[in-house]
């Protein structure tokens, strides 16, 4: 237990440490300044602008940024969509896998667009090596939007008075290249050399030990994979995602995969500190996400650990922890430490079965993605926390009797009820979906088109558990992360549907409301910090910012988890 602790805090401090150099990296490629791989990428970016006609030095508005990242994610939108719905009758198929149903194909199109990830499938039976190439293109794509809208709100803090902030594109096509692409390779190197296929031929025909002959799946596997964990992507290759021992084979790639995943929502925060000059404003920021993550991974490797109570009262022993949808060649600790990474990066790879989790874990899980703002996706964890930094700086002058500021702007109207609507939008997908999935599911009520029976047959779980699944599918929706409580029979209309709905919405409308508020700022006149001025980069402003945070998600969450894993618990 010991040694699997000191692997856990190896890898969390390591990650931190490097992600020092990469957010100056970072930084360095957005302002536009010299890197050692330009000689690389100048040539293929140059390339790419001039097929495309795209002009990289024409600076845009906000209004700009916004119509060409919602243009460009509706097209790759409809392309996934009916690549998935004839993928069987499309080349690169040797495993003759069918077409995905429209509405299965609705879900998954819109899931990758998003970077959700969100898998109604199995990945051996359910996509062609067409499709998890097309849909390996998504998750460094909407990857890269993220990380060109952070790059605008990035711009937007740092001028004085202005609207242009920036090319969407130029952030856009660095951000693939010179950031994802690299990462990606090393990555997918590392997992390459430890087992992880690589390859397009079809299943493979072995021979087990008792003798009976098994069909195994394959395929591009290792550079999936990569990028699904360097793009806080999350979706598996395989269906079993990264508890999959072709997917995530050895310790080595386990804690591989999880820097990975760490490592560019670590880094962007070092690289806002970089890009604005304001080293200390990072600090506070990282502080925050660092002691609310803590909070959140301490109580699950603790619960994890020390195994089931329900167990322990029928006198078995457990004494490597909670091991029941766990891989043994990883243990509960570290299992417990990446289902808190993953959700609350918003990755949603799995290297345990969440379902399986103590409901300690359970609630853990479901809050850091209910508080959606710490370290975050690429690009997006900023975007939501600088959403809580408006409301604190907002809160913060009421109670001290002056204008709001922030970075030498004065805080709104306007700008105030953006970021109150974003922070309430959250709460209202996910309890709205759940309210609506509950109602249904406690009614028995007869379904028709959007599910084959009724309504109970989807939950394989009854009482608090049943509602914890159905809590959990639509909060990993509303944070684009992608996990899931597995025991929900999910490959239906009514949850592809209802759960698109919520991906497309939570995705898009948390990116335009920073956007906006950040464009909004850029354009007012800049105020000179005074003897007043409140000062952000201090441990006070941290608190409060984390105070704000707590105050929203408790206020809107506790009630849901206290009927679902909080009831569980103390049922147990």
């Amino acid at each position: 237990m010991n040694t699997e602790l000191f692997g856990v805090i190896t890898i969390f401090i390591l990650s931190i440490i490097l992600a020092i150099p990469v957010g100056k990296y970072i930084a360095k490629v957005f302002i536009g300044d010299k890197t050692f791989l330009d000689p690389i990428f100048n040539p293929i970016e140059k390339f790419i602008f001039k097929i495309s006609g795209i002009n990289a030095a024409e600076e845009m508005n906000w209004k700009q940024h916004l119509k060409a990242l919602l243009s460009v994610n509706m097209v790759w939108f409809f392309l996934c969509f009916f690549i998935l719905l004839f993928q069987g009758s499309l080349f690169l198929n040797p495993d003759n896998n069918p077409n995905m149903s429209p509405d299965l194909a609705f879900n998954t199109a819109i899931s990758f667009v998003v970077n959700c990830n969100l898998q109604h499938y199995s990945g051996e039976s359910g996509v062609s090596y067409l499709s998890q190439l097309f849909l390996m293109f998504l998750q460094f794509v909407s990857a890269g939007v993220g990380m060109a809208a952070a790059a605008m709100v990035f711009n937007a803090m740092k001028e004085r008075t202005t609207d242009k902030l920036g090319n969407f594109y130029n952030y856009f096509i660095k951000s693939c290249t010179r950031i994802l692409l690299p990462l990606s390779a090393i990555v997918a190197i590392a997992l390459l050399f430890s087992g992880t296929p690589m390859t397009f031929e079809g299943k493979d025909t072995i021979t087990t030990l008792q003798g009976d002959s098994v069909a195994v799946s394959r395929g591009p596997a290792a550079a999936f994979i990569a990028i699904k964990h360097i793009g806080t992507n999350g979706g598996g290759f395989f269906g079993a995602n990264s508890t999959h021992p072709l997917e995530n084979p050895t310790y080595f790639t386990n804690a591989v995969e999880l820097w990975a995943q760490l490592i560019i929502p670590f880094a962007m925060i070092f690289a806002l500190g970089f890009y604005l000059k304001k080293r200390r404003l990072s600090y506070v920021v990282f502080g925050v996400m660092t002691i609310g993550f803590l909070l959140l991974v301490i109580p699950t490797v603790i619960s994890e650990r020390n195994g089931n109570p329900a167990i322990e009262k029928m006198g078995i022993s457990q004494t490597t922890g909670a091991m029941e949808g766990k891989e043994v060649r990883f243990g509960p600790a570290i299992s417990g430490f990446w289902s808190i990474a993953t959700t609350v990066i918003s990755t949603g790879s799995v290297n345990s079965m969440h379902d399986s989790s103590m409901p300690v874990s359970g609630s853990m899980e479901l809050l850091a993605m209910m508080v959606n703002a710490f370290y975050g996706g690429c690009g997006v964890g900023w975007l939501n926390f600088y959403i809580f930094i408006i409301l604190a700086v907002f809160i913060s002058g009421l109670m001290v009797g002056r204008t709001p500021e922030f970075l030498g702007k004065k805080i709104e109207a306007r700008e105030v009820k953006i970021a109150a609507f974003i922070a309430i939008l959250h709460p209202l997908l996910i309890l709205s979906g759940t309210a609506l999935a509950s109602y249904f599911a406690a009614h028995d009520t007869a379904m028709g088109y959007w599910f084959s029976g009724n309504a109970t047959g989807w939950l394989n779980n009854p009482g608090h558990h049943g509602f914890s699944e159905m809590l959990y599918e639509y909060t990993s929706s509303a944070a684009n992360n992608g996990s899931g409580f597995e025991g929900l029979g999910d490959n239906n209309p009514f949850w592809n549907i209802t759960t698109g709905i919520v991906l497309l919405l939570s995705r898009f409308i948390p990116i335009i409301g920073p956007l906006a508020i950040a464009g909004l700022l850029a354009n007012k006149k800049y105020i000179p910090e005074s003897a007043g001025t409140l000062k952000t980069d201090t441990t006070i402003f941290g608190v409060m910012v984390f105070a704000v945070i707590a105050i929203i998600a408790s206020l809107s969450f506790f009630p849901a988890l206290a009927l679902g894993p909080l009831a569980e618990y103390f049922s147990m």
